[in-house]
């Protein structure tokens, strides 16, 4: 939703700004413009990346329009499924929830949470660090180094479309000049026998393509490209959170105070309070 409107307050801004200083809509409407600079943009992109980061960037900025991934609600359960997990294996060993790990979807205790469960990565990521635990042959150090890396690699892969789109941004006005500079071609090719106001025209719509290469790097592509970096970052937290509370259990600190290590990683605004989070875990809340 805020990216729709930011959109919008850029467009009314810049061209509201236009409207009142006395300038026309139709000066600005230039469609060879347009495609020059978004085609050769979005040309130069998919020449520039693999096409998994191609469609990632598509489905990230779709992504954006629905809102955080996780919610407040979603790290709940994450915290409430980690200390199920954790107490079950406390009680019984670890053994006993070899089970749940092998086939989550038939696990009564993943079947309680039904948005992670449907999260392909979250739930590798969840069953990979409990196969290393049940297997007890890693420390908690070499736990958290191995799942470091791992984390590393996570965040590195889910922020490449979002550094892509940057590059993007970045060449926009590059590609803006580039229209402009073969408008002016055009204007020196009809400059003789034309009058002034056709030079005018002509120099005016060439200059349309520098406004427009910088006004969508700056004002759509370049805060798109941001907002997805945030969202990664977001995303990114959830893996930091499970990771945090399996090296703590591996580390002998009972569920609870395991999961509590977990939720001070959260950021504020997702954060539960220790007694709201405390109500949830007894089936209180």
């Amino acid at each position: 939703m805020f990216i729709i409107i930011g959109s919008v307050v850029v467009i009314l801004s810049v061209l509201g700004g236009f409207l009142g200083s006395g300038g026309s809509l139709l000066l600005l409407w230039h469609p060879t413009e347009i495609v020059i600079i978004c085609g050769a943009a979005v040309g130069a992109f998919v020449t520039s990346n693999p096409p998994k980061v191609v469609k990632a960037a598509g489905a990230n900025v779709l992504a954006l329009l629905k809102g955080p991934r996780y919610r407040r609600e979603d790290y709940v359960d994450l915290l409430k499924l980690i200390y199920d997990l954790l107490v079950k294996a406390r009680k019984a060993g670890m053994l006993a929830i070899e089970k749940d790990v092998d086939d989550p979807a038939a696990s009564e205790i993943f079947s309680r949470y039904p948005r992670i469960l449907a999260d392909h990565h979250m739930m590798e990521f969840i069953t990979d660090c409990l196969r290393l635990m049940i297997g007890g042959s890693l420390d908690p150090h070499e736990l958290e180094s191995l799942l470091e890396y791992e984390l590393e690699t996570h965040h590195k892969e889910t922020e490449e479309p979002a550094h892509a789109m940057q590059r993007m941004s970045d060449a926009l006005p590059g590609f803006g000049i580039v229209a402009a500079v073969l408008g002016i071609v055009n204007t020196m090719a009809a400059i003789e026998g034309a009058d002034t106001a056709t030079i005018g025209h002509k120099v005016a719509a060439a200059l349309v393509g520098t406004f427009l290469g910088i006004l969508v790097a700056y004002g759509f592509v370049g805060p798109l490209a941001t907002a997805m970096e945030h969202r990664a970052q977001e995303e990114g937290k959830a893996f930091e959170v499970v990771k945090m509370a399996l090296v703590a259990s591996v580390r002998g600190y009972p569920p609870q105070i395991a999961v509590e290590f977990a939720r001070k990683l959260l950021f504020t605004q997702v954060r539960p309070t220790f007694g709201d989070l405390e109500a949830h875990l007894k089936g209180k809340a």
